[in-house]
């Protein structure tokens, strides 16, 4: 299990630097500064996205994470969860950081996916780790709340 969960992580880690530098890329080339760019630079954003899902699916599959569409499907659940409960987080102006970030958080995901969709995984282990990724959510929102007040 853990190889196949350290085959996940690094795929998945890999496609989150590159999911970053694409979007950084894309996001420079449409060159919004204005609220009219904002749909098509969001459209961008979400192709982008989309297709590193699918690649990520194949990319799973070939280092022997199987399923691997649900594994890619499972870790963009909770890369939702991750993005929304970083929103609580303090922002850093360092590109470096954010690259390593991407990666961390995309690692983390796949790493989790992986795991609970494991073939031998409990439905109890999968309802825990669900628990557990969910309640990010009410501690980002509090950790917001305390640190900007309402």
């Amino acid at each position: 299990m853990r190889g196949r969960t350290g085959r996940a992580a690094a795929v998945c880690a890999a496609l989150g630097v590159l999911w970053w530098a694409t979007v950084r890329l894309a996001w420079a080339g449409v060159g919004c500064e204005d609220w009219g760019c904002l749909v098509p630079a969001v459209g961008v954003v979400v192709v982008i996205s989309l297709a590193l899902l699918a690649g990520s699916a194949l990319a799973l599959e070939r280092v022997a994470v199987r399923p691997g569409r649900r594994v890619a499907l499972t870790a963009a659940g909770m890369l939702v969860v991750f993005r929304l409960a970083g929103e609580s987080l303090p922002s850093w102006t360092s590109s470096l950081a954010d690259a390593a970030v991407a990666g961390a958080v995309f690692a983390g995901a796949g790493a989790l996916a992986a795991f609970v969709t494991e073939a031998g995984a409990s439905r109890r282990r999968r309802v825990w780790t669900a628990l557990a990724v969910a309640a990010l959510l009410p501690v980002a929102l509090v950790t917001s709340l305390t640190r900007h007040g309402l």
